[in-house]
């Protein structure tokens, strides 16, 4: 049987007839649908913003060019900057020569714990009660997905979330991608370049009652516009009313004002409030610890056994989005929260980085108003806060700055103020002169 299985297998094609050798010949050959790509419909997705600012300031060969689009800090020659304190931390975590283990799905409970007394107080009435369900987060951007996955399964009242109009870009798809519906409310003035603190109200108290509204704790992003303590009494007083639920997105504490408490001022006074929020913390920025992705995501409950259920669900919603957390940056982080000789270091490090930039906006409105006579008021420069702020320029003396002058920015004039420094803004004082005067 076998030996007539290898002469079958060993005729020659020549041996068959003519019909059944074309008629293997023609079934045997892919069509051009069988050629076709399974990704052939795959559309490609518009570029993102940022990231095309920095291909083409690359692409650039004058040596003025300055990249006024990367969101990370830069020391005064424009080089990235790890903080001594995170060098110092660092250090001591490799040298406990701790395992690698997985963590748990809410992350490393001793970084969890401070990180909550920092964006909370450590005199925060529910944090000494035990009321805070927290978990550790792949930084601000998994917290805030988390955030939206809770709601969108747990918040009883509203599948909305109402974001500043503008936003931090990705707000809006992390939101969507969560299963929230996003709109907007009025946020920003560009007849002022300030806060439009009239329209926010108006806005937010015609939004459907119990809805939910994204508020940016501090350095508002991508403007640098923030309302003054007094606007977010008011701003709270309207969300109590309306018994809306606020979300915070506190990615800048420490790094915008240079003082901690202060930058906080608003998440703990809806906490002292009654508000219950939920609280979305990024430690990238104020630590420099971009790429170790280090954040946390938080809820405040009514008490222990709401807690027990919320961080349940927590864990519910993390494990199948990425199981649990990376451990060495939130080592690093926790170690710096939990040694007061490296938190005085990081306080002094953190209030030096926000120093450098406010220092950057006066000499910039500096410039400009006094070496250049500048006609137009810049007083918004230095009134803004954070590593970003708005010019309140147009696309077209964008495109002149990008294509005469060398400076690279998005179109809708936002700039990273880090990446001002003292040799290049006097270049960048004339060339904005050039475009407005």
């Amino acid at each position: 049987m076998r030996g007539a299985i290898r002469s079958v297998c060993a005729t020659p094609s020549a041996a068959l007839p003519r019909t059944a050798a074309i008629s293997i010949s023609s079934s045997s050959l892919p069509t051009a649908s069988r050629l076709s790509s399974t990704w052939a419909n795959v559309k490609a997705g518009p570029p993102d913003p940022i990231l095309g600012v920095t291909e083409a300031f690359k692409a650039d060969q004058s040596s003025k060019k300055i990249n006024l689009g990367v969101g990370a800090y830069r020391d005064e020659n424009g080089k990235p900057y790890v903080l001594p304190s995170v060098r110092k931390a660092e250090e001591k975590v490799l040298a406990s020569l701790s395992d690698k283990e997985y963590l748990p799905i809410t992350g490393l409970a001793t970084f969890t714990a401070n990180a909550a007394k920092l964006a909370y107080g450590k005199d925060s009435k529910p944090l000494k009660e035990g009321r805070i369900a927290i978990t550790q987060s792949i930084s601000g951007t998994g917290a805030l997905r988390i955030g939206g996955e809770f709601l969108a399964r747990h918040y009883p009242h509203s599948k909305s979330i109402y974001l500043p109009t503008p936003s931090w870009g990705n707000h809006t798809p992390i939101f969507k991608d969560s299963g929230l519906e996003v709109k907007q409310y009025r946020y920003y003035d560009k007849q002022t370049v300030g806060l439009d603190l009239k329209g926010l109200l108006e806005d937010i108290k015609a939004a459907p009652a119990k809805s939910i509204i994204l508020l940016h704790a501090c350095a508002h992003n991508p403007t640098g516009v923030d309302p003054t303590q007094s606007d977010w009494q008011q701003i709270s007083d309207v969300i109590k009313e309306k018994e809306h639920f606020p979300f915070f997105d506190m990615a800048y504490q420490g790094f915008a004002s240079g003082d901690i408490d202060r930058d906080a001022f608003a998440v703990r006074y809806f906490v002292e409030q009654g508000h219950q929020i939920a609280l979305s913390q990024s430690f990238a920025k104020n630590m420099g610890l971009y790429g170790e992705r280090v954040g946390a995501f938080s809820l405040v409950t009514a008490d222990a056994d709401e807690k027990a259920r919320v961080d349940s669900q927590i864990k519910i919603v993390v494990r199948p989005l990425y199981s649990n957390p990376p451990v060495h940056g939130a080592r690093i982080a926790g170690t710096i929260l939990a040694d007061d000789g490296l938190y005085g270091d990081w306080l002094k490090e953190v209030k030096g980085m926000a120093d450098r930039i406010n220092g950057m906006r006066s000499e910039l409105k500096g410039l400009l108003v006094n070496e250049h006579g500048s006609k137009k008021n810049w007083d918004h420069i230095t009134n803004q806060i954070g590593m970003f702020a708005f010019l309140g320029i147009s696309p077209e003396q964008v495109a002149k700055l990008i294509s005469e002058h060398h400076v690279y920015l998005t179109k809708d004039g936002r700039i990273s103020v880090a990446g001002i420094t003292p040799h290049n803004v006097g270049h960048l004082a004339a060339s904005l002169h050039a475009v407005t005067a």
